[in-house]
């Protein structure tokens, strides 16, 4: 029988860090996903979402995530393209770690966004997940630039940022969950990039890399 990641080569990824994994979400994970989101993820009526998907009703909230994963799926190809990490801790979903990219072969920059349930956070999970796919954006797809964002009063978003190397990019005023916010922009550097004292250990980039049409020989060496 033909697996799945025959059909959709990314489901082969899969990042390791110390204490996490980071693969793509797949139907059999959503349910997990949903769970972890209804559990919660921030304070009521403190957004930190651009689309404050995160307040849905909760009869609504599995739809709307379930068509979220599945948009990303059917419209990624290499000119355009997101790739939606579960996160796992001891064998339980925590949250989402995503990583995207437009004309890459070109600017050779990702943008990244995440969550993590409430009882998940605190613990520097959200620090070791954003760096692992700094280190798989610089050393394994040759990318240049990382890019994120974040409302300027989500002071813990920011921390991690500052924590990894990230400099501040500029401020912007957008609607953000239907109200008015000063957004933070940030950019890091494989320069500026304040590395883990731990390696990445990545399976499955072959099969994501073809697909992604990204041709570079893995920077696996670096401390």
């Amino acid at each position: 029988m033909t697996e799945l990641a025959g059909c959709f080569p990314p489901f082969a990824l899969m990042l390791t860090t110390p204490r996490l994994v980071l693969r793509p979400i797949s139907d059999d994970d959503i349910p997990a996903a949903v769970q972890a989101a209804l559990s919660g993820i921030h304070e009521p009526g403190h957004n930190p979402f651009s689309n404050p998907w995160s307040e849905a009703p909760a009869h609504e909230l599995g739809l709307k995530m379930a068509q979220w994963y599945w948009r990303c799926r059917a419209n990624m190809s290499p000119q355009d393209w997101t790739l939606l990490l579960g996160i796992w801790h001891d064998g339980g979903f925590i949250g989402c770690q995503d990583i995207a990219a437009k004309d890459f072969a070109t600017l050779k920059t990702v943008t990244t966004g995440s969550w993590l349930r409430r009882s998940a956070q605190g613990r520097g999970l959200g620090k070791e997940m954003r760096a692992a796919v700094a280190l798989y954006a610089f050393d394994w797809l040759g990318a240049e630039v990382a890019e994120s964002e974040a409302v300027a009063w989500n002071h813990q978003s920011l921390g991690v940022s500052h924590s990894l190397g990230y400099e501040l990019n500029g401020v912007t005023r957008v609607s953000w969950g239907g109200k008015p916010q000063n957004v933070q922009k940030v950019r890091l550097t494989n320069e500026t990039f304040n590395r883990p004292d731990w390696q990445l250990t990545v399976g499955g980039h072959e099969a994501t890399a073809k697909y992604l049409k990204i041709q570079r020989k893995p920077d696996i060496g670096k401390n």
